[in-house]
């Protein structure tokens, strides 16, 4: 069998093996897991605050799931285009210069350059990067949030009522965050938005 036609059929394989990952997160859903003590063994809080707490939470478990499955998928999606556009930058020039005139060597060159173009573009038509971004964002920040009410409540206000306003306010500016991020509408967030951000950033930092 021609060697060019052996490297086209082995790159093909790689490609299509290396990529069940990346399916996998696309047609699979993770599950949200128990992250421990939460609001209803809190010390901190009343019966009702607690109550209040639950419930929020509970609504927030569906917004919750699809950002880790975004982002989850956004992730897989983001390695398997790093891992083969990368080595195919040095490949490609190599392979044009190794290539003899026949059928398959010419094949195998628009195997590679195809596969590469393809992953390029969907990478930049999907905003993979922005998107992967803005998901893990979310999540990391809202889990963030989530631990500092859960032991450190004093730092949203110096009442029970303050605190609970406050918690749920910040909670509602990651979420218009994540779905500016996600419609590709960073240039519309609002000012209000991204000086909370920031400014929530820095107390946290200051902390």
């Amino acid at each position: 069998m021609n060697t060019w036609l052996i490297a086209s059929i082995i790159y093909i394989s790689i490609a299509v093996i290396t990529f069940i990952p990346t399916l996998k997160a696309i047609i699979k859903k993770v599950k949200l897991y128990p992250g421990g003590a939460s609001f209803d063994e809190s010390s901190y809080f009343s019966e009702e605050a607690k109550k209040s707490l639950i419930q929020h939470y509970s609504r927030l478990q569906g917004t919750l799931l699809f950002w880790k499955n975004e982002a989850s998928k956004y992730t897989r999606f983001h390695f398997y285009c790093l891992w083969w556009t990368i080595p195919s930058a040095t490949l490609i020039p190599t392979v044009t210069q190794l290539i003899d005139g026949t059928p398959y060597s010419k094949l195998f060159l628009t195997i590679v350059s195809t596969h590469t173009a393809m992953l390029l573009s969907f990478y930049k038509g999907f905003k993979i990067e922005s998107n992967l971004k803005a998901f893990r964002h979310g999540e990391s920040e809202f889990y963030d949030l989530y631990r500092r009410l859960l032991d450190r409540p004093l730092s949203f206000g110096d009442t029970e009522a303050k605190q609970l306003e406050s918690y749920f306010y910040e909670v509602e500016l990651i979420r218009k965050y994540v779905r500016n991020a996600e419609t590709d509408n960073f240039p519309f967030l609002s000012e209000e938005v991204r000086l909370s951000l920031e400014n929530k950033k820095s107390g946290s930092g200051s902390n």
